[in-house]
This record gives C-alpha cells, structure tokens and sequence, in this order.
C-alpha cells in the first residue's frame, strides 16, 4: 500500500493499493491495462483537489501528468490545446502573458486542466464551457482518442458528460479552448463590480480575484480541504419567496429560467455553522462554504460534518445542499449525496 496523503489537497491519510505518475499516452495505456488484467479498481487523478477519499483505496491510481500547451489563431479567435496534467491556474497565468484575456475569473482555482471540464469549473461569473472548443477524450478499452465538442459535453452548472457516461473507461487527455481576441471583462460579481468595464485589464481582474480567493480560501497545504464543499443550491421562485420572507437581504442570483441561484456559505453561516467541528473535520471560519481538515481528520469526519451542515440547512431554509466535490470509497466514486443524507 501506497499513502495518498500528499496526492489530494484534503491530505486525509488514506492509502492506495498502488500509485503510478503517468507523463505520456502510452504510459497510460499501459498502466490501464496493467490494472485491469489484475481485476483492480483504478482511479485517474490530477491534482486531487476535488476529492474526498472515504476510506483506503484497494485498486490502482493513476497520476495524469501528460503536460504541454500548443497554441494558434486567426483573426477572431486564440485557439489553446491544453494537455490535461498543466495546472489550471498557471494555464490562466500563461495565457495572460500571452496577451490572451478571458480566462482571468478563473484563476487560483485549484486542479488541473484535464479536470476542469469534469465539474465546468466556475468563478466570478465565468465558467469552462464559456471557452470550451473541444475535450479530448481515450477510450480506454479500444484505444481512440476522439474530441467531444462542448455541445457534446453537456455542461451544467458544476455538471458534465463525464460525470455520468464518460466517467469510467474513458480519460480526459487534453482540452481545446477557444479565447475571443474581442475581450469583453465579466465583473458581475464580489468587488469586481467596482471596476470600470471601459479601463480594466484582465490583469487587474486576475490580480483581484487572486486576492479574494486567498483572503477567504485556506490554502491546502496549511489546511487540508477541496475548496467549496457545496454547490451553490438553485431554487424554483416559489421556495426563494419563501425564503425571503425569513432572511430578506438572502443574497440572490435570478437564472434564465426563472429559477434562483443561492450562496450556500451564506445559507450556512445563518447557520451559525463557521468554526463548527467533527472529529478533526471543521467549518472553516472564514469562508462557510470550506470545510477543513484540521490535521487529524477521517473521510468519516468530512462526511458526517457535512451531513450535519445539510441537516442544519435543510431545517432552517427548507434547501438540500449536494456536495460539489466527489466522493471515493474502497472501490472508487460514491454518490456523494447519499453519503451525507
């Protein structure tokens, strides 16, 4: 057994049957196979910043550390193939030297690019399939690469294709971003409402946003934790005006289709939930939405904090909060919410 401590930023101490850090396609391959004559579980993982290990894992995981940007354009557009090991946030600082703009809401946000489109990460108003050209894909099982179109992709708020039928025997292997030269900034939310849209440079939104995520967001290597537990709940009219009757300045985010997005670490902090602790699992105190590993804490901590933190929720605002971050057991992926009801 191999410790998995150091391989996922919640760093619960956990173990793997065995760890393997791939940094080319045919490594991979291999190692798949490997795996699977042997009848193991294998588990793909980049940076394990989306991650929850319940428990020890009996199988194989892999390490996607396949790296390389190429890049080209034409008039309207910069056109990115991104290997799925690079590191997300050092992605948005490239492409800002570069004098590509778009992706600066995004920075700091932890992983790589491989798993951005598994959640479609978001922040600030912006989100992965905003620039999503394509996703490459392997079939692990006849050895294709194909590329999936964003449309293909079927992204939702935190939601994707790979969530569901691409989730296993198939590995993501690179993105394909496509950036408009025509930079139009997203300051729609948090400070960035106070910039001016006719002045701002991206580099000043990705210098904002850099600050507010390290203001409010524990770094992992201090504090172990997977960045915002829940995702952000979405509510019919109906519910918000109920809520509202209770919690009138209940910050608020109107979506197309009538429906109301709420911040969950709002929810929870009138919950009076921050500080909040389990075992050696905690609410972080500065940001609801964070829960933390204090340096001594079990999968089952994480997961029974959470489940008192929905609970709480739920009977105070009459809203369910789902885990946004993923959930391995011994044989891989949980549903997540299950686990915390």
């Amino acid at each position: 057994m191999q410790s998995l401590q150091p391989f996922h930023t919640f760093h619960i101490p956990v173990e793997a049957h065995k760890i393997i850090e791939v940094k080319a396609l045919e490594d991979l391959k291999q190692t798949w196979a490997e795996a699977l004559a042997q009848n193991l579980p294998i588990l793909f993982l980049g940076q394990g910043s989306n991650m929850l290990f319940l428990e020890n894992f009996k199988g194989v995981v892999i390490i996607n550390h396949l790296l390389g940007i190429s890049y080209k354009q034409d008039d309207d557009f910069h056109y990115l193939h991104v290997n799925a090991g690079e590191n997300w946030h050092n992605l948005v600082k490239w492409s800002l030297e570069q004098g590509i703009y778009g992706l600066e809401n995004l920075a700091l946000i932890p992983g790589c690019a491989g798993s951005a489109p598994i959640q479609n990460i978001g922040a600030y108003g912006v989100e992965f399939k905003d620039f999503c050209n394509y996703v490459e894909v392997l079939n692990l099982n006849t050895n294709e690469l194909c590329r999936l179109s964003a449309e293909d992709c079927a992204f939702g708020y935190r939601e994707s294709v790979f969530k569901h039928h691409y989730q296993t025997g198939y590995v993501i292997t690179a993105v394909g971003l496509k950036v408009a030269k025509n930079w139009q900034p997203v300051l729609k939310y948090g400070s960035l409402v106070n910039f001016d849209p006719k002045t701002v440079t991206a580099k000043q939104i990705f210098d904002e946003v850099c600050r507010i995520r390290q203001n409010k967001l524990p770094n992992p290597n201090e504090l172990g934790n997977a960045g915002s537990f829940f995702k952000n709940p979405v509510v019919t009219a109906e519910q918000f005006a109920e809520i509202q009757k209770q919690a009138e300045n209940v910050p608020h985010f109107p979506q197309a289709d009538g429906s109301v997005k709420l911040a969950a670490g709002w929810l929870i902090d009138q919950c009076h939930l921050k500080g909040f602790q389990i075992g050696g699992a905690a609410v972080h105190e500065k940001q609801a939405l964070v829960l933390i590993n204090k340096g001594n804490a079990t999968g089952k901590d994480v997961v029974k904090l959470a489940h008192y933190v929905r609970k709480t929720v739920a009977e105070k605002f009459g809203v369910f909060l789902q885990p946004e971050v993923r959930f391995i057991g011994k044989d891989g992926e949980v549903d997540s919410e299950k686990a915390i009801s």
